[in-house]
């Protein structure tokens, strides 16, 4: 049955709330198994590939390059994350994901193929995330919307972390097609959930999603300066700093995964603190320090400190990315209901494309300069973003949609 979000209980802002609402817990359990079942995905298409080329250029697209398929999701079909039924789009885009892990699977299937699958799965997985976050603010009311995405933020780090370590302990017994078939297991499991658990929204206008949709509001959403700042500083500085980690290993050597450890744990700390015990106010408040401290401690490579320096530095550094929090909470305030789900979307995709973008371009540049010039280089671009667009991310305005766009 339709749902109004007038019904939508009024939940506190805390986790053990946020899982009471039995339409949030299924949000977050499908998210929760998919970016598992991704995980797994990955790690086995780069085995498969490192075994076969022994190229660790192909082999690190393999497992990450999905995410530069996001981009083209988000220019052209993300409307259909704002369809007048936006739970039938969820359960027939988790089909598709199953029906992708299920085809990856099967043995002897060519590289190239595997690469185009890859990138076709990008692509509607970019389509998967707008339509879930769409729906995710649909079903919490707006003081939740921030520990909800501090959650699932926690959650993805979590999962991604056991994800690989499961995979190495599976690859011992298991063939690279056989962690695809753990992974096709576990989009199944999202698919189940998410029917079982996700109700249409009443409350959207009918709309014809397509690429002439997608084009008019993203015209609009980077046509203002506000909601543009708002994404610059969403996408770019933290796009820099992965950059900056993905230098860990050339400069650090058997200490990177210290520094890699460390990382995790700053972004742990910051996603529990600004999303589950700062007030709106003070999250609003803390946007623009924590975007500095994001960049700042890396300025101290600059120096070559010692590793437990360098670790305690990368920590506070970790902590800046929960930014992205208050960043995203007031992009969603100025977002008509109607197109929320694509501008998450759009959010979401640019967010990927340039942390692949930043640590191609760290890769790219280590190559000439030493990685401790290029983390000290990264690192003061990224402050000069920040500080540069801060009065744009000041002067934000509603997004206003073509009325054409509202009603069909």
């Amino acid at each position: 049955m339709p749902s109004d979000a007038t019904n939508t209980p009024d939940i506190p802002p805390g986790y053990r709330a946020l899982l009471r609402n039995r339409e949030f817990a299924g949000l977050y359990a499908g998210f929760t198994l998919t970016v598992g079942a991704s995980t797994l995905s990955g790690f086995a298409l780069g085995t498969l590939v490192d075994r076969s080329t022994g190229s660790p250029f192909l082999t690190a697209v393999s497992m990450y390059g999905a995410t530069f398929a996001t981009v083209l999701g988000a220019t052209t079909l993300m409307s259909v994350a704002d369809g007048s039924r936006p739970r039938r789009t969820l359960v027939a885009l988790q089909a598709v994901a199953l029906a992708g892990a299920c085809a990856q699977a099967v043995p002897g299937m060519p590289l190239a193929a595997r690469f185009g699958l890859l990138l076709l799965l990008g692509f509607f997985q970019s389509l998967n995330t707008g339509t879930r976050m769409g729906l995710l603010a649909e079903a919490v009311p707006a003081s939740a919307y921030v520990p909800a995405r501090s959650l699932m933020n926690i959650t993805a780090g979590g999962t991604s972390v056991l994800g690989f370590a499961l995979g190495a302990v599976l690859l011992r017994h298991l063939t690279p097609q056989g962690l695809f078939l753990a992974a096709a297991g576990l989009t199944a499991a999202a698919l189940t959930v998410t029917a079982a658990t996700v109700r249409e929204r009443s409350i959207r206008p009918p709309r014809r999603p397509g690429l002439r949709e997608t084009w008019t509001t993203n015209g609009a959403l980077l046509s203002r300066g506000g909601p543009r700042a708002l994404l610059l500083n969403l996408w770019v500085p933290n796009g820099l700093i992965v950059g900056c980690e993905a230098l860990f290993i050339p400069y650090a050597q058997q200490d990177a995964g210290l520094l890699l450890a460390t990382a995790s744990g700053g972004m742990l700390l910051g996603d529990l603190t600004v999303g589950r015990l700062l007030s709106a106010e003070w999250r609003r408040r803390c946007a623009f320090p924590l975007r500095l401290l994001l960049a700042a401690p890396y300025l101290l490579f600059a120096l070559h400190p010692p590793t437990p320096v360098a670790a305690v530095a990368v920590f506070l550094a970790s902590a800046g990315f929960a930014a992205t929090l208050p960043l995203q909470e007031r992009l969603l305030a100025l977002t008509p209901e109607q197109v929320r789900g694509q501008v998450q979307g759009v959010e979401s995709a640019g967010r990927m494309t340039w942390q692949g973008i930043g640590a191609a371009v760290a890769g790219g540049t280590a190559q000439f300069l030493s990685p401790t010039v290029t983390i000290t280089a990264l690192a003061a671009v990224s402050v000069c973003v920040t500080i540069a667009s801060r009065p744009y991310v000041n002067r934000t305005r509603p997004l206003k949609v073509a009325p054409g766009s509202e009603r069909r």
